[in-house]
């Protein structure tokens, strides 16, 4: 099935003849000399070096350094409580530009927008003026990171979830861009089909800000896995990695290859509650202060998660030869 005719069958065909999604932008990123490509993972942390955030912020520093990071990926809910009041927001600085200051991190941010940064000037954030302040910030709603060995789909999941839209409680979000919702969602989920299914990428990798599986605070975010999940399983993604439960994790998918990953423990954690259902195929969860680290190479991921302290909680790899998924 074509990807127009795909759109055309998921959203009124007069939204189809109207306004037809394009393509995603692309951003190239070139991996090191030998082939291998290196980053860190971390979410849910802008809280001006509170709830350990320097601390965490000081051992991705030392981390990155040993590993010799290309980049840093963020997985949204970037700025707390309520994202940016505007670009002029002296929060950016505060919580991203004066903590993440090791000569290893000084890389490539790419970062997604997470529900509480939706309750602020959720524009703010995609604004290249900010990337005036801190050349390392690159945040939009959904793009690609082509980075030769790996391809990553960032999507904007925050629209997805019917409760911020029907019982947004006492927040407002700022849903500029989004309106008409179902038109936003379908055309979205159109061009990540798209691009995973031109993507000749060796690792194919998925980041959002909400949990697919997860057995913390929030749990299965349900939108996702009805609509999100088949697209992914049908087109061999690797990993979905995400943040929005304060808590670092790993889940295997019991139907198919894919590796669900949080790292949303960059500050504030220690929620002291874990989901009892859907723990088949949980690897590994820690309900305090970290972050995560992908090693990848033509044949081989490695994927590791550190406390505040820098130790090592939990390592994983996957193997591939001619195309096939294994691991161990």
């Amino acid at each position: 099935m074509g990807c127009d005719r795909w759109v055309m069958l998921v959203i009124p065909i007069i939204y189809a003849l109207s306004n037809v999604s394009g393509e995603l932008k692309r951003f190239e990123q070139p991996s090191k000399g030998d082939g291998s490509l290196s980053f860190l993972v971390i979410g849910d942390w802008g809280r001006r070096g509170a709830f350990n955030q320097s601390q965490v912020a000081f051992q991705m520093g030392k981390m990155g350094e040993k590993l010799d990071i290309d980049f840093v990926v963020s997985t949204g809910d970037n700025f707390y409580d309520n994202g940016l009041r505007s670009v002029h927001d002296l929060a950016f600085e505060e919580s991203f530009t004066d903590i993440y200051t090791a000569n290893s991190l000084q890389k490539q941010w790419y970062s997604v927008l997470g529900n509480h940064d939706y309750r602020g000037d959720a524009e703010a954030q995609l604004s290249p003026l900010l990337t005036k302040i801190d050349t390392r910030w690159l945040c939009l709603r959904s793009f690609i990171v082509n980075a030769e060995l790996a391809e990553i789909i960032f999507v904007d999941t925050t629209p997805f979830v019917k409760s911020y839209f029907q019982d947004p409680e006492d927040h407002i979000y700022d849903w500029r861009g989004i309106n008409p919702r179902k038109h936003y969602i379908a055309n979205l989920l159109k061009d990540v089909e798209c691009a995973l299914r031109k993507s000749n990428a060796k690792w194919k990798i998925v980041v959002g800000h909400h949990a697919i599986k997860s057995v913390g605070h929030h749990g299965d975010t349900k939108e996702l896995a009805t609509h999100l999940l088949p697209i992914l399983k049908a087109n061999n993604v690797d990993f979905y990695m995400n943040g929005h439960d304060h808590c670092l994790e790993h889940i295997s998918d019991t139907e198919s290859p894919i590796q669900f990953l949080t790292s949303g423990a960059g500050s504030k954690a220690w929620r002291g509650d874990v989901k009892q259902l859907n723990r088949e195929g949980l690897k590994f969860f820690y309900d305090g202060q970290g972050f995560m680290s992908v090693q990848l190479t033509q044949s081989n991921a490695e994927i590791a998660f550190y406390d505040v302290y820098g130790k090592i909680l939990h390592r994983w790899n996957a193997f591939k030869q001619f195309g096939d998924h294994s691991s161990i």
